[in-house]
């Protein structure tokens, strides 16, 4: 079984519990994956599953890609992703996998993303700061403050919170538990929000500090 699988952050919704409570849940489209290609000990040195999610056009793809897909026996895809896993030799190229096979309602997992880019931010935005007085003409209002010594050491210290480039960044969300799945659809629900916005790709793996998958 492998370790994970790739899915699409469909939004957000909520649904009631068996004791009526209102629960907050993220959509996840989680298929369907195909097999493009196995990763064995004995060629690689390493044990792992190569999935293709989300189907282009051919033309999209470039001659090596295409000679890729063609060996597995699948369309050209978009996105392409390894995971490891145990007992993988039932895994077959272009065969298709869900996450809805892989994952039960109860289970928990850990859910990776890109975070929604904010392009650049200044300090009160990107690190929360406080700012300072808007009142009596103090003309602070969101400027970072004192940054650094004039004449010794006549330089900024490694490693100040500056404005800069704000999200866009790797962010993993562990432990959000599975509330329901949907075969018919190739979707799960788990609890809570994942990184990322609308339509963006996501690995959703079997909680490793739940289960100890991997270790």
């Amino acid at each position: 079984m492998l370790e994970g699988i790739l899915g699409k952050k469909i939004g957000m919704t909520h649904i009631f519990g068996a004791d009526g409570n209102d629960i907050p849940v993220t959509v996840i489209k989680t298929g369907p994956c195909f097999v493009v290609q196995k990763k064995t000990m004995d060629k690689e040195g390493y044990n792992a599953v190569q999935i293709g999610f989300s189907e282009k056009k051919e033309k999209r793809s470039n001659k090596p890609m295409l000679g890729h897909f063609k060996k597995a026996g699948t369309t050209a895809f978009y996105h392409l992703r390894e995971f490891r896993g145990k007992e993988i030799d039932a895994y077959k190229p272009g065969q298709k996998i869900s996450g809805c096979d892989m994952f039960k309602v109860g289970e928990f997992v850990d859910v990776s993303g890109n975070t929604k880019g904010r392009g650049f931010q200044g300090v009160v935005k990107r690190w929360n700061f406080a700012g300072g007085a808007k009142t009596h003409g103090s003309m602070f209002n969101r400027a970072p403050g004192s940054i650094g010594s004039s004449s010794d050491p006549s330089r900024t210290y490694k490693g100040h919170k500056h404005p800069g480039h704000y999200g866009n960044e790797r962010m993993t969300v562990e432990n959000l538990k599975v509330v329901a799945v949907k075969p018919e659809d190739d979707i799960i629900l788990v609890r809570g929000a994942v990184p990322g916005p609308v339509n963006s790709i996501l690995e959703i793996k079997k909680a490793n500090k739940k289960t100890g998958y991997g270790q």
